[in-house]
């Protein structure tokens, strides 16, 4: 009996002992501390994400990110801690064929997760059942398109790229009026063609184009302005062509550092239009639905094509969809900010211009939940002190962001608006000055033979326009007779 009793005592001793021994342990590991702190002091959300890049990854075991940055701050700000987990199916949130929603909006209908911190965008089927916070980011739909798949070869005419067709249109207008005004006041002034009827005008109209033109080519050429009229409009073109090739080389520059032409998909309906690119979406991913419940003509073909291929075109993860980018003839349709920086991080990707279906990313919660109000507050706040933007700069920034392709466009005439404005204005002088010119020899002329101004003003023009003397007698007497 006392051995029995000694050797129950001696279990209980060594129970309570390695008891103790735990608790000790317990306190000393600070994992333990922090845990039992969060969860004694703080409440406890159990977070679902997804892993893409930059928003989720795995670095040394750890997970880190935009949405981790994000999700840091937010639980700074309302205290309260958290448990990070990977969504199991790795989808965002659609509804499968059985009527159950998967992906991370499915984990929060089975209260598997209270919130999902992700590149998550914000629709109303899925605000249908779950409440979603202001978007922390905005984004749209885009084309992600490889570089050497979507360009398209220098067509012959490459040299009048730099300027839009009105612009070539109005310069050539501009450079037929300066000729023609050349000609028409080196003919009127005095000073520039003293005897008419003795003397050759130099400055004919095939004189004048070709004067025209050598300034164009920065060439002096003959014949030299002598009067000031006509040395006016000179002036004025000069200058005129001067500013319009500084631009035209400037321009051409940038077209030939941006990467070379425009693209020939710039938009949707040219996506539809050709037959080289296969294009897809994510399975299951709003912007497929996206494109399924549109009414407009040009989506409902981009959804009909990719529903019938749908094995064949939909990927799985926007993972596969870049590598299927960068190593087939596929365009990829997904959210514009995320190709953004698939375009920065792969130099030899780009996105198409057009972005279509404004949205945001937003974080979901349960319908009726706390925290959906908390949070919207918070990351309002975010947003007006500036550390969206920060994260954004953060992640976003990379080496290749310097060498993407820069948005290039032909020069418009708008640009060059106050260059053929002041040209107009020294034609409009120069014209002034050669009919001050002959007002002036003319009233010399009338003084010495005693007629009146403008008889011999309108001889002089006659005689230098050279329009018949008789012809003008018969329209003088005509005149007289209907009076």
């Amino acid at each position: 009996m006392d051995k029995g009793l000694r050797f129950t005592f001696c279990v209980i001793t060594t129970m309570l002992l390695l008891r103790e021994s735990s608790q000790t342990g317990e306190k000393n590991d600070p994992k333990m501390l922090a845990a039992s702190k969060s969860e004694g002091g703080l409440p406890t959300l159990t977070v679902t994400t997804i892993l893409e890049d930059p928003y989720v990854m795995v670095r040394s075991a750890e997970l880190e990110g935009y949405c981790i940055d994000l999700l840091k701050a937010l639980a700074a700000m309302l205290h309260f801690s958290y448990k990070v987990k990977v969504v199991g199916d790795g989808q965002y949130g659609a509804v499968s064929s059985s009527g159950n929603w998967t992906g991370m909006i499915g984990e929060i209908l089975r209260q598997e997760a209270d919130i999902a911190v992700a590149p998550l965008t914000v629709t109303s089927a899925r605000e249908e059942v779950v409440s979603f916070t202001t978007p922390f980011l905005q984004t749209g739909i885009g084309i992600l398109l490889r570089k050497d798949t979507a360009s398209q070869e220098m067509s012959f005419f490459h040299f009048l790229a730099p300027f839009s067709k009105e612009t070539w249109t109005g310069l050539l207008f501009a450079y037929v009026l300066t000729s023609f005004c050349l000609f028409l006041v080196a003919r009127l002034s005095p000073c520039e063609w003293t005897e008419p009827k003795s003397e050759e005008n130099h400055f004919t109209f095939l004189n004048s184009l070709w004067f025209g033109a050598g300034a164009l080519a920065l060439q002096g050429v003959t014949p030299r302005p002598k009067a000031l009229s006509v040395r006016v409009i000179a002036a004025v073109w000069w200058l005129f062509t001067i500013a319009l090739l500084a631009a035209y080389i400037a321009n051409f520059t940038a077209l030939l550092s941006s990467g070379s032409e425009q693209l020939p998909i710039q938009t949707f309906e040219d996506l539809v239009k050709q037959r080289k690119l296969e294009f897809g979406t994510l399975d299951g991913s709003s912007t497929f639905y996206f494109f399924k419940n549109s009414k407009n003509p040009i989506h409902q073909m981009i959804y009909e094509y990719m529903d019938k291929r749908r094995d064949h075109v939909l990927v799985k993860t926007y993972q596969e969809a870049v590598q299927r980018v960068m190593e087939s003839n596929y365009a990829f349709i997904g959210e514009s900010i995320s190709q953004d920086l698939a375009a920065a991080r792969h130099c030899n990707l780009i996105r198409a211009p057009e972005v279509i279906g404004a949205r945001g990313f937003g974080i979901a919660t349960t319908q009726a939940s706390l925290w959906t109000k908390k949070l919207s507050i918070a990351v309002l706040k975010l947003r007006e002190s500036g550390d969206l933007d920060y994260l954004r700069n953060k992640w976003w920034e990379t080496s290749c962001l310097h060498k993407s392709r820069e948005r290039w466009s032909p020069l418009q005439p708008q640009a060059l608006g106050g260059l053929f404005l002041t040209l107009a204005i020294g034609l409009a002088l120069g014209v002034i000055a050669a009919v001050v010119e002959l007002s002036n020899k003319s009233r010399h002329a009338a003084g010495h033979a005693k007629k009146s101004c403008c008889s011999v003003f309108t001889e002089e023009m006659c005689t230098r326009l050279r329009i018949k003397e008789n012809t003008r007698q018969s329209q003088e007497t005509s005149g007289r007779a209907n009076a």
